[in-house]
Formats: structure tokens, sequence, C-alpha cells
């Protein structure tokens, strides 16, 4: 197998592939991959929607907590006591996925699915997430949703 990083390279290379597991592009990708296994059309990057996610990302980044934004948009929040990336925070939504009933449109178990379900909202169309690395070490994400979703008595899909 090739070594696609000579040895001299592997800083820059590490700190390429972090990169791109936070473009917009890789946001889009990890939401549409999860969306398709379950036939909703694909999200868009919105910047408007981004700069929401930015501009409160931002404010997160002297404690880090995840504290959700109030804004007009759907909302998805992660964070790490480390360095975490954007399509790791995707993943972990959608992670929840085995914990969300279809029939029921219902969490089960007593488990967190709502984070799932807003990933795969069929009619959220437009995503726009940010990430800063807190003062603590920690990094805080956020994913915006236009529209959003989670209504009460209505399916994601």
């Amino acid at each position: 197998m090739e070594n696609i990083c000579p040895l001299a390279m592997i800083f820059f290379c590490v700190i390429g592939l972090a990169i791109a597991q936070n473009s917009p592009q890789d946001y889009v990708n990890a939401h549409n991959a999860a969306r398709a296994k379950v036939n909703v059309g694909p999200v868009i990057w919105d910047n408007t929607v981004a700069q929401h996610a930015a501009n409160y990302a931002n404010t997160r980044k002297g404690d880090c907590r995840l504290v959700h934004s109030g804004g007009r948009y759907g909302e998805n929040l992660a964070g790490s006591t480390a360095d975490f990336s954007g399509t790791a925070a995707v993943n972990l939504w959608v992670a929840e996925k085995p914990y969300y009933d279809y029939n029921s449109n219902s969490c089960v178990g007593g488990q967190q699915c709502l984070h799932y379900t807003q990933v795969v909202w069929r009619n959220s169309v437009r995503i726009g997430c940010a990430k800063v690395r807190c003062n603590n070490g920690g990094t805080f994400i956020i994913c915006n949703y236009d529209p959003p979703g989670n209504y009460a008595n209505q399916r994601p899909y």
C-alpha cells in the first residue's frame, strides 16, 4: 500500500485531514449520507444559516457550554473536551438512529434521538455549521437547519 503522507509531510497531512473534516462540504456530505439511507433529499450549504451558526459558536468560546441559541433555525450542538471534527459531530447525532422508532414516531428506551431526526428532517433543506475551539481547550460545534424540524406529531421522513 502506498503511503499518501511521506514521513516529512505527516504534520501537514494530519492538519489537512482535520481541516477537511470541518469544511462546508464535509458537513453537507455527512448529513446527506444519513438522509440518503432513509430516502430523504439532500441538504445544501447556506451562507446565511452558516453565519448564524458562526456568530453563536463564537459566543460559546468562553465556556463551551452546550446551550441552544434560541434562534429561528433548527439546531444540533456537540462538544468535546478535546479537538473534535464537524464530521464526527454529525456522526454522533446520526448514531442516535437506533433510538428512533418510526412507527411510534418517538425516541425509545429513554434515549435521545432528536438530533438524529433533525439531521434527516425532510423539510430541512439548508444547513450551516460552525466549529470553535474554546478557551478551556474544548470544542463547540453547531449545525443550524432551515427550515427547522422536530415538530410535534410530524414524522421526519
